[in-house]
């Protein structure tokens, strides 16, 4: 019998080490060193592998996983909710991942001190307790932050208070290339936007996630602001006292068997047109908020024009006659009742109750040329003539507006490690 010989080759995956924790630091791949075998030895023979997801590992931990998102694209929303403005934007998970990445990250600063979310922060419904917002460099906002719950599910596609912003796309990219906001203005020896895509090109969880997200690893502007845009539509909350009050009914003008006798109160002084004399004082009905402020979704009416505060943020002389557009009134409060954040574009109203006091007495300023006429009868400002128990009922209904998922949701919170 003649001896055979065989020869038996044995694959063992390379071991591999990374090197460094920077963002910036290369990723080395170190393969297993191989003596040279003897005649008839088995041979053994070193493949190397890339982890595809290393970088992105390294930055965020398990917070993402790219083989298991989190659920953006197909979260539920109640049967009443049926105003939408995402146009031809589609959320999926992929962009909405990406964006939440974006969103909490300071290198998308000029000096990486700054954040959409330094502005905008989950646990005050994406505002900002702040009257106006710090920037880089010493620089502030010139408003106030507007919350970011529910963006989409209005009528409204404009955004910014003034409404400069014609869609979300446009808005996530303006506050990155502001001077005072987040600084890649090209002015003033700053670099601009490119100088921006050029940097975050250079970093290795972006290398992995733009790769992931659009099949390659190329960093524009139009990938940022769809995957921004994708993140900030996917904020949603439907979980409020109102939502679970408003499934059991047919629509807002019933009563809702879990709300209070002062709650159901308010809420049809809320929904209720008010009836002005020929001097603008309320004689009988509502409040009248549902006119601007439209209830399941409490979006801001896309003709609203100017709600009588005219004044600049913390200019004592500054008017500003150009904002018309609001937040949603959902989670203008937390669950418990607590305000989120101070109100109008100058942060000057810190209370539901102050709210409710501007809105009860609308006095003409002849400077304001573009005072929504909903609130003013002939020549005269509205006088609505509120009484206490009506303006405790009215905050009552307002704080069943608050939810309590959209403050804690993981999928919403900073993916990073660090930061």
């Amino acid at each position: 019998m003649r001896l055979q010989s065989f020869i038996t080759v044995t694959f063992f995956a390379g071991i591999f080490c990374v090197i460094g924790c920077s963002k910036n630091d290369a990723i080395t791949i170190i393969p297993t060193p191989v003596a040279a075998p003897a005649v008839g030895a088995i041979k053994t023979i070193t493949i190397s592998t890339v982890d595809p997801y290393a970088a992105i590992k390294l930055a965020f931990g398990i917070a993402i996983d790219p083989t298991n998102l989190e659920n953006y694209a197909n979260q539920g929303k109640p049967a009443y909710i049926l105003k939408n403005n995402l146009g031809n934007n589609i959320i999926t998970d992929k962009t909405a991942t990406l964006g939440r990445v974006l969103f909490y990250d300071k290198n998308l600063s000029i000096n990486n001190t700054i954040s959409c979310a330094s502005c905008h922060k989950q646990n005050f419904a994406f505002g900002d307790t702040a009257v106006v917002s710090a920037g880089v460099e010493g620089g502030l906002t010139i408003r106030h932050a507007m919350r970011l719950v529910n963006t989409r599910f209005a009528n409204e596609a404009k955004f910014f208070w003034n409404e400069r912003a014609a869609n979300l796309n446009i808005q996530t990219t303006m506050p990155i290339v502001d001077h005072l906001e987040m600084g890649f203005s090209g002015q003033n020896g700053r670099g601009n936007f490119a100088t921006l895509t050029n940097k975050l090109a250079t970093i290795n969880y972006y290398k992995e996630l733009f790769k992931f997200t659009f099949g390659d690893t190329i960093v524009t502007e139009n990938r940022i602001q769809t995957s921004l845009a994708s993140f900030i539509n996917s904020i949603q909350s439907f979980d409020s006292k109102y939502d679970i009050g408003r499934a059991q009914v047919n629509n807002d003008n019933q009563a809702f068997p879990n709300f209070t006798v002062q709650e159901n109160l308010g809420k049809t002084l809320f929904n209720t047109r008010p009836v002005l004399n020929a001097a603008g004082l309320r004689t009988t009905g509502g409040l009248g908020c549902n006119a601007c402020h439209n209830a399941p979704e409490f979006d801001i009416d896309p003709n609203t024009l100017n709600n009588g505060i005219i004044g600049v943020a913390n200019s004592a002389n500054g008017i500003d006659l150009t904002n018309t557009r609001a937040a949603t009134l959902r989670d203008i409060t937390n669950a418990t009742g607590a305000i989120n954040t101070p109100m109008m574009h100058t942060g000057v109203l810190r209370s539901l109750r102050a709210v409710i006091n501007h809105y009860n007495t609308i006095n003409l300023n002849p400077r304001n040329t573009n005072l929504d006429p909903r609130l003013r009868t002939g020549g005269s400002g509205q006088n609505l003539n509120v009484t206490e128990a009506e303006i405790a009922a009215v905050v009552a209904f307002m704080q069943t507006l608050g939810g309590n998922n959209v403050y804690v949701n993981k999928k919403w919170s900073s993916p990073f490690l660090t930061k």
